[in-house]
């Protein structure tokens, strides 16, 4: 499932231990389906120095669990039903489990990941079957608002 496949992941060490600390292990590995835009650690080394450290810390659940969350849409959404998404605006716009909104975009066969922050991330690894959904992995955290 997606938390099985994450742990094993060495590239997704830092968002692991974001979900343990967050809560979301047991959430993330029910039935779902999820589909989850699966942020590297150098995506988590890019923030500003200390934001990871801030976020780990008990005092701040709440506001880790609406980044995480920010990055899981609820559905089994492969590449192809992105793209099947895509209006007339040129995007597929997603509303994440913490209410916030992704919109992906094409560009050629890459696609493109937007905040409503304006943070603009690549999906650079996409649809990672799992058991309760799929993963996109994307090399930005996508700040929520």
């Amino acid at each position: 499932n997606i938390v099985e496949n994450a742990v094993n992941s060495k590239d997704h060490t830092t968002l692991v231990a974001a979900v343990k600390a967050a809560g979301l292990v047991d959430a993330l590995m029910g039935e779902g389906p999820f589909t989850v835009f699966a942020p590297v650690n150098d995506a988590f080394a890019a923030l500003p120095a200390g934001t990871v450290d801030t976020l780990l810390k008990p005092e701040n659940k709440d506001m880790l669990v609406k980044v995480l969350t920010a990055h899981v849409v609820a559905g089994d959404l492969k590449l192809a039903d992105l793209r099947a998404k895509v209006g007339a605006d040129g995007y597929a716009n997603l509303k994440t489990l913490s209410g916030d909104a992704l919109s992906i975009r094409f560009k050629g066969d890459m696609a493109m990941v937007y905040s409503e922050s304006k943070n603009i991330g690549t999906i650079t690894i996409g649809d990672v079957d799992q058991s309760n959904g799929v993963i996109h992995v994307i090399d930005t955290v996508m700040v929520p608002k």
